[in-house]
């Protein structure tokens, strides 16, 4: 599988896409996620007596506050795995070609997502 367009044998150039420094990027967001993941899976305060009798409030306020939390920590370890995917993709070469059709991915994507491996919808 042949590179063009601002390929090199990292992958897109920084200077081609006047992004900053792509693997710098990625590794201050994995950074940032191991942090945000490591506050999500503290233990939590002690709340005292939660009841969820007749009166919920306080109750169902914890327990929907916790299932988001829930949903943030699974959202993050997956772009975690974005993250790392990426990063082994500038190692190998392939980073900027998408892992599904091996066709570049669009600049734009990149810029806005340095840790896309895939179109949004691969071309024909």
């Amino acid at each position: 599988m042949g590179h063009s367009g601002g390929m090199d044998a990292a992958g897109p150039t920084d200077t081609d896409t006047g992004a900053p420094d792509v693997d710098a990027l990625l590794a201050a967001k994995l950074v940032e996620l191991d942090e945000e993941i490591a506050a999500l899976t503290a233990p939590p305060e002690q709340t005292g007596d939660i009841s969820f009798g007749k009166r919920v409030g306080d109750g169902t306020s914890i327990a929907v506050e916790r299932l988001t939390q829930v949903a943030t920590h699974e959202r993050h370890l997956q772009v975690r795995e974005e993250l790392k995917r990426a990063q082994a993709k500038r190692l190998d070469g392939t980073y900027g070609l998408c892992d599904r059709c091996g066709k570049p991915i669009p600049e734009g994507r990149l810029e806005a997502l340095p840790w896309a491996t895939t179109h949004v919808v691969c071309p024909d």
